[in-house]
This record gives C-alpha cells, sequence and structure tokens, in this order.
C-alpha cells in the first residue's frame, strides 16, 4: 500500500436544514375540526374501559435534523381522563378531543427518539411508542482529482450536509481495495456538517490508471445510508519525477524484452526458409 502519512480531517458545521413542519402542523389541525355537532360523550363503563384500544401514529418517523413532528395518540375511549407523554425531545403544542391526543415535537436533533404515550379511560392505561430518527444522507460526496505534494499523492474527499456526524464512516478505495477508513465517532455534534478528509500516500507505477472512489456512510444501529463519489485515476502526469522515472525504465525495459522475443523468432523463422 506504500507509506503512510498523516491524515486531515476538516468537520464544518452546516446551516440546519429545514422541512416537515407545514405538512404535519395542518394535519394536526385537521384532526381537531369538528365534522358537525354531536352529543357530548357520556363516561366510559368499567367494561368499556378494560375493553379500550389505543395507538400511535405514526409509529416510525425518520426527519432532518431540526424538524418539528407531530404524534396523534387515538384510542376507543369515548371520553379519557387522561394522557401523558414521556420523551426526552422537546415539546411543542398540544391538540385534543374526548379520545385522542395530539403533541408536537420541536426541533428533533437526536438521531434515534423513543417517544411513549399514554392514555387512561376510566382509571385504566395504556402505552403506546413510537421511534423518531433524525439523520441525513450525505448530499454530495466528492473527490477532487489526485493532486502531488513533494513525492506524495495526494487526495481530498469532501462530504457535505450530513448528520450525525459521530456516525459517518469515511472510506477511500483504490482498484477495489480500501486504502484508509476513517470514523467520525469522536465528533458529538448536533447540527449538520460539512467533511473534508485528505489522505496522503506514495503510489507506485502499479498503481497507474486505477480507479480511486470516496465512500461516505452512516452507521446507524444497523441502518446504513450513503453515497459514493466519481471515480478519479490516477494518471501517469500526475506522478513525481521519479515515480515516472521508474515507470519509464518499467516500460522500456518490457518494450526491450518484446523486441528481444521478435528478434529471435524472427531469426529462427528465416533459418526454417533457407533449410526448406
Amino acid at each position: 500500500m506504500g507509506f503512510l502519512l498523516p491524515v486531515t480531517l476538516l468537520v464544518l458545521l452546516a446551516v440546519a436544514y429545514p422541512g416537515g413542519r407545514s405538512a404535519r402542523r395542518g394535519w394536526a389541525a385537521r384532526a381537531q375540526s369538528p365534522r358537525g355537532s354531536s352529543p357530548a360523550p357520556s363516561a366510559p363503563s368499567a367494561t368499556t374501559a378494560a375493553a379500550f384500544w389505543m395507538r400511535i401514529s405514526p409509529k416510525f418517523l425518520a426527519v432532518p435534523p431540526g424538524s418539528s413532528v407531530w404524534l396523534n395518540c387515538s384510542s376507543s375511549c369515548p371520553l379519557l381522563e387522561g394522557s401523558a407523554l414521556h420523551t426526552g425531545l422537546r415539546r411543542g403544542q398540544k391538540l385534543s378531543g374526548p379520545s385522542w391526543v395530539s403533541f408536537q415535537l420541536l426541533d428533533v436533533r437526536a438521531w434515534s427518539s423513543e417517544v411513549r404515550c399514554s392514555l387512561t379511560c376510566a382509571g385504566v392505561t395504556r402505552w403506546a411508542a413510537a421511534r423518531i430518527d433524525a439523520y441525513k444522507r450525505p448530499h454530495r460526496v466528492v473527490l477532487e482529482p489526485p493532486a502531488l505534494k513533494g513525492s506524495e499523492f495526494v487526495l481530498r474527499c469532501h462530504v457535505t450536509h450530513v448528520f450525525p456526524v459521530g456516525s459517518l464512516v469515511v472510506t477511500l478505495r483504490r482498484g477495489g481495495r480500501v486504502i484508509y477508513s476513517e470514523s467520525l465517532e469522536r465528533f458529538t455534534g448536533l447540527d449538520l456538517a460539512n467533511v473534508t478528509l485528505t489522505y496522503e500516500f506514495q503510489a507506485r507505477p502499479q498503481d497507474l490508471w486505477k480507479p480511486v472512489t470516496c465512500h461516505a456512510r452512516l452507521r446507524l444501529d444497523g441502518l446504513v445510508v450513503g453515497s459514493s463519489s466519481a471515480p478519479v485515476r490516477l494518471t501517469f502526469l500526475a506522478w513525481s519525477p521519479a515515480s515516472r522515472a521508474v515507470a519509464s525504465a518499467s516500460i522500456a525495459a518490457f518494450v526491450g524484452i518484446l523486441l528481444v522475443l521478435g528478434a529471435v523468432y524472427l531469426r529462427k523463422y528465416l533459418q526454417m526458409q533457407s533449410l526448406a
């Protein structure tokens, strides 16, 4: 693989990614609108309370970091006595009707959170849980063309607008082989980030024209999402003078061997023709 030199890693915070608010707010507002006048619900009986069901919707959400979301807890109970939401996320508005409650959660930034909702009907309490993931697939992965720094190649990979950066792994591959991989688990920021990975190495003549790619992957407890760069190639013109000299000597030696073999074959062929 060659002699490895220090790797430079630059992480810059990006602007928080908006989205996911208006549609869910509208849904929650519609949920509270009456569909016409109806008699006031009566208190549930013990039998109704014992058999009542509840559910939380949606049970799973994946949103950009910084989004606000609505969760609706509904039931078959005609008149709820109480409700509660258990979460470490920041809460917003609360809307309710006789048999349902909707909660707003603000500025979701933890990449995975469990939210538990409880409803009480005639002294009976039931629970339901939902999961909210906040992550952003890398917007772009760009690998710059190789540059020379002294006698080493410099590869620079840019990963833009990714979250959570602490779950990001950046990998460089040459001809299908991993030449370097870096985990960013030490970064614990709660914002979108731009990441630049710089890697230096000494290339060998046999690396000529092999494709090099950069891969950015988010590893989220079994869920893996990511993006890859377009390939760049290590070209002869980008090599250092010493590497070019070695490559030229190798090519010249190979051509010389071909010429010698050709001359030997031609001589034998002419001898056989003269004896015929």
